[in-house]
């Protein structure tokens, strides 16, 4: 990691310098160090944000390790081969090693949240600042640590487990951690989290994380330890804290919506070319790379170079059930040419439903959910980014239920979530037939929010699912490698990235 270096770095200048105190002066005296920032409220208040924006870098990385490592998913084609196209290629393909770069962000970027969380939550030890807001900024940023873990120990499995701030070189260098003592301490912060943080106090909310937040977080890690009793007792709080469903499906998503109550946490982002504004530069991934992407966004945008990526497969869009709302929702059609670059210059949007090609046209799948035009800046939209919503929690609950025996019961919160996709009521109660179509309805419901390979993970079926998957995409595109899509048992964990490994000899790589 770039702090390993950093603190190696520290300690040669150190060295170096040592016994030459009067030479140059290091520390100017009106300079901000770990010593002497976090004393104020107003500084933890800052760093805490700080805290929070690794996750938006996490976001550039993270649809290509959930939802294209997945059936959701695929890329389309480029002429420029060159290594920033494969790399991320191979994510999709599963043909990815440890030094893929994009796979590795994530693990770089999930570390650096973490750093910042270990710092702010060894500094507020000793600082002098009321119990109010040390509450808030402790269970914040025990909060986003332990969200931080949960993402790397389902990508990565055991890891190191870095609970304090890095002082010296040998702090750096630690061997894996394993998987249940890396469970067992993001249970214990998200427990932190939930007794120190409040509920909203008002929608739209803030955007900082709250109980409800905590909550969610700590019910999907006992989800993956199949403690069904306190997934159940956890998700029945929520609705005390004010959450509910939209009335529409599409409300979740739109910027005039954000932080809703429908929202439990979500990645902050605010377009526009002023400064601190943040735009959401997926909603440029998403849509197929062209030089005036007018059509869709509002204003003349150039995405040759970052377009192409998370476009929905042909097996995704045919999971819907007919009527299914979420559909017209999620996928969007764009109509038009390509050229030899395949660059592709728009005619028409078009509605995903009953669609066919007009003459000479080719008609690309896209992720409309996030496209809302006209974008407010070049750079991107305004869109948050979903982490948790009310309604994942309602279909954790009604799993939660079915797997206690409480099938009867797990129809309820499971038919909130088809009614408003307009869809009929679930009427058997055969635990096993219900258990299959609530991972269907997770499919549809939260598609292309970054769930997908982790659901495949915690169901069982991800070899099943992702070899059907490359027999058939082979098939349709004739661009797809023909050893893509082929995964055993290793695909089921990323690579420890290479470069980490080469710095610390105590990193054991995955098999």
């Amino acid at each position: 990691m770039k702090k390993i270096e950093f603190v190696i770095a520290v300690l040669l200048l150190m060295s170096t310098t040592a016994c030459k105190k009067d030479f140059i002066q290091l520390t100017p005296p009106d300079s901000y160090t770990a010593n002497n920032f976090y004393k104020t409220e107003a500084q933890f208040q800052s760093a805490v944000v700080a805290a929070y924006a690794p996750l938006r870098d996490v976001l550039l990385n993270d649809y290509f390790t959930s939802e294209m490592h997945s059936d959701n998913t695929i890329y389309q084609p480029y002429a420029d081969q060159g290594t920033a196209y494969m790399q991320r290629r191979n994510i999709s393909d599963f043909t990815n090693t440890s030094t893929n770069a994009y796979a590795n962000a994530t693990w770089q970027h999930s570390y650096t949240g973490i750093s910042r969380c270990n710092i702010i939550i060894e500094s507020l030890k000793k600082a002098d600042i009321s119990d109010s807001l040390r509450k808030v900024v402790d269970g914040q940023a025990k909060f986003l640590r332990a969200l931080n873990y949960f993402r790397l120990a389902r990508l990565y499995g055991a890891l190191p487990l870095f609970l304090k701030v890095i002082e010296k070189a040998d702090d750096a260098f630690i061997p894996r951690t394993g998987v249940d003592s890396i469970y067992r301490q993001i249970v214990a912060d998200a427990q932190d989290a939930i007794n120190e943080l409040a509920p909203p106090a008002k929608f739209p909310q803030t955007g900082i994380a709250t109980k409800g937040a905590a909550t969610m977080l700590l019910a999907d890690v006992y989800a993956i330890q199949k403690k069904w009793s306190d997934v159940e007792g956890l998700l029945n709080t929520l609705p005390a804290m004010g959450y509910n469903l939209n009335a529409n499906y599409a409300d979740a998503f739109t910027p005039g919506n954000k932080n809703s109550f429908e929202s439990l946490f979500e990645i902050q982002y605010l377009g526009g070319t002023t400064t601190g504004t943040t735009p959401n530069a997926t909603t440029l991934h998403f849509i197929p790379r062209s030089k005036d992407t007018k059509l869709l966004t509002g204003i003349t945008v150039d995405n040759t170079g970052v377009g192409g990526w998370n476009t929905p497969s042909s097996d995704m869009i045919a999971s819907y059930e007919a009527g299914d709302k979420r559909l017209d929702a999620s996928v969007g059609i764009i109509e038009g040419t390509y050229d030899g670059s395949y660059y592709m210059t728009y005619s028409a949007a078009k509605s995903v439903i009953g669609y066919t090609p007009a003459a000479g046209k080719i008609g690309i799948p896209y992720i409309k959910k996030y496209v809302h035009s006209p974008l407010p800046a070049t750079t991107g939209s305004s869109d948050d980014f979903p982490v948790y919503r009310y309604s994942e929690a309602l279909l954790l609950l009604a799993e939660a239920l079915n797997e206690q025996g409480k099938t009867a019961s797990a129809l309820i919160p499971l038919n909130r979530v088809r009614a408003r996709a307009g869809l009929v009521a679930t009427t058997t109660t055969d635990a096993a037939q219900v258990r299959d179509i609530i991972w269907h309805e997770r499919r549809v419901e939260l598609a292309f929010e970054n769930h997908r390979w982790e659901d495949l993970l915690r169901s069982g079926k991800a070899l099943d699912v992702i070899n059907a998957f490359g027999v058939k995409i082979r098939q349709e595109l004739s661009y797809v490698p023909t050893d893509s899509h082929v995964v055993t048992a290793h695909n089921l964990l990323f690579p420890i990235p290479q470069d980490n490994i080469d710095l610390n000899p105590l990193l054991t790589p995955n098999p």
